[in-house]
């Protein structure tokens, strides 16, 4: 092809992008005249950016006890000139997500988790006070009724975290803290609360700073139970809670999306 077709065709792809665009604009103006409502754009980050991921490593803690994360180096730098690991992971490690599908026989899988259900407004209801007296304290519907009453209704689509402050455990034996027996004793969601989003809000999940949605010496699963069949999702050891307000941030849920998968590690964002 010539350089002169080359260049007349570049041309005229610009100048129809530049009527579609300024045709679009227009839209835009004479839409906000009469009043119609426009797609909303995702919300830009305004004060910064909290990181809410726990970096993953072979001995972070786990939930059954034993190792979940493995890596080998496959080629390094001095003898390859370039770095390359390979990592085994079992899906419920580090700061990760429950898929529908990993309490229910036919659930949503995380690969098939909208998107847009994974960036959410975030609430954060504090329950440090009660849980550092106690470690099998519960997230509770009178939890979410302060809630509601200090901060206004939970937001359509939302992520309702619970801080705990067991974050700040994490590199020591009291974040699965168990006794004797063996029993592990830390926060999680009640039941009856996770009954209560799934009746009067529309939240999309739900976030513990422990290993389980469920509290350490839950006998059932109740709330994995209740919650995840509904088609929602949960995250746990989600980190730095702390550092975001309890209500008017964003999170984004940076899921895995292997087929068939019942969760995975993710990387967690909240737009402040």
């Amino acid at each position: 092809m010539c350089h002169a077709c080359v260049t007349e065709s570049v041309k005229e792809r610009m100048l129809s992008r530049r009527s579609f665009f300024g045709a679009a604009a227009g839209a835009a103006a004479v839409a906000a005249a009469g009043g119609v409502a426009l797609p909303r754009p995702a919300r830009a980050a305004t004060g910064g950016v909290a990181d809410m991921t726990h970096t993953l490593h072979p001995d972070f803690p786990t939930f059954f006890g034993p190792q979940q994360f493995w890596e080998t180096q496959l080629f390094n730098y001095e003898a390859n000139k370039f770095n390359l690991k390979e990592i085994r992971v079992n899906e419920h490690t580090g700061t990760h997500v429950d898929a529908p599908l990993h309490f229910s026989a036919d659930g949503a899988s995380v690969d098939a988790i909208a998107p847009e259900k994974l960036v959410c407004p975030l609430a954060v209801i504090d329950i440090r006070a009660r849980a550092a007296g106690n470690a099998d304290t519960q997230l509770t519907p009178d939890d979410i009724r302060a809630w509601i009453s200090a901060h206004g209704a939970i937001p359509e689509g939302a992520c309702v975290a619970m801080n705990s402050g067991w974050a700040a455990h994490v590199a020591t034996a009291k974040f699965r803290n168990a006794d004797a027996a063996g029993a592990m004793h830390f926060p999680g969601f009640h039941l009856e609360a996770v009954q209560m989003l799934m009746a009067e809000t529309a939240a999309a999940g739900i976030a513990v700073d422990t290993l389980s949605l469920d509290f350490g010496t839950s006998p059932d699963f109740a709330t994995h139970y209740a919650w995840l069949p509904s088609g929602r999702w949960g995250l746990e050891c989600i980190a730095n809670l702390d550092a975001v307000p309890a209500a008017g941030a964003t999170i984004v849920v940076g899921a895995p999306k292997h087929a068939g998968g019942t969760g995975g590690p993710a990387r967690v964002f909240t737009l402040l």
